[in-house]
């Protein structure tokens, strides 16, 4: 089957998908994205965790069929979707189907043939961290990285919905997120970091 939805803002096409394929898959294998990480493939990790319509979930439990005609944001188009969401209030232009510096169609071939370059969303290189992205760095709440890209688009989703959340509520939304390397400090002192930075800016 071919599937159509929008990915970091640009439309998507993917041809010849297997009913049982599942949104992870396409977007590591078909369309080149691979910051989603495919790890336990049941759920339980959270390392590839995207955004589908705004709402985090888990890109290897989503058959590719149920995100037809829908939105998905990934690690690598994250900062771009902030700076969206700065400009354009909750769920920026990302989130409401306006496409994050979208440029049109874009075939599976021509995604394919992507290389990062500067600016390039796309790909998340070049372009100006998010809050969350710069306080992982600054915090050292990056060993392996493995699992980072699912809890910065989770930690980015929470931080959406409460700008300034209890250690409990940081606990609680990123439980779904499992870290075998740094201990889970690092990463919650990454989130207060980045919610501390937030309020500053307002």
């Amino acid at each position: 089957m071919r599937v159509n939805f929008t990915v970091n803002g640009r439309q998507q096409e993917a041809d010849d998908v297997w009913e049982g394929e599942s949104l992870l898959y396409v977007l590591r294998e078909r369309l080149g994205l691979p910051g989603s990480k495919n790890a336990c493939e049941q759920g339980e990790c959270g390392s590839c965790t995207v955004r589908l319509d705004g709402v985090p979930v888990c890109s290897c439990l989503v058959a590719a069929g149920q995100v037809e005609g829908r939105d998905v944001v990934t690690v690598e188009g994250l900062a771009e979707f902030a700076k969206q969401r700065e400009e354009h209030g909750h769920g920026g232009a990302c989130g409401t189907g306006g496409g994050c510096g979208s440029q049109g169609g874009v075939t599976l071939d021509a995604a394919k043939r992507w290389q990062a370059r500067p600016g390039d969303s796309q790909t998340g290189e070049g372009v100006e961290l998010s809050t969350i992205q710069q306080a992982f760095i600054d915090a050292g709440a990056v060993q392996c990285g493995f699992c980072t890209p699912g809890l910065l688009v989770q930690a980015d989703a929470l931080l959406e919905e409460n700008s300034s959340p209890s250690d409990q509520d940081i606990r609680e939304a990123l439980s779904g997120n499992l870290c075998r390397c740094t201990g889970y400090e690092k990463i919650l002192d990454a989130v207060r970091l980045a919610a501390a930075r937030q309020s500053e800016a307002v």
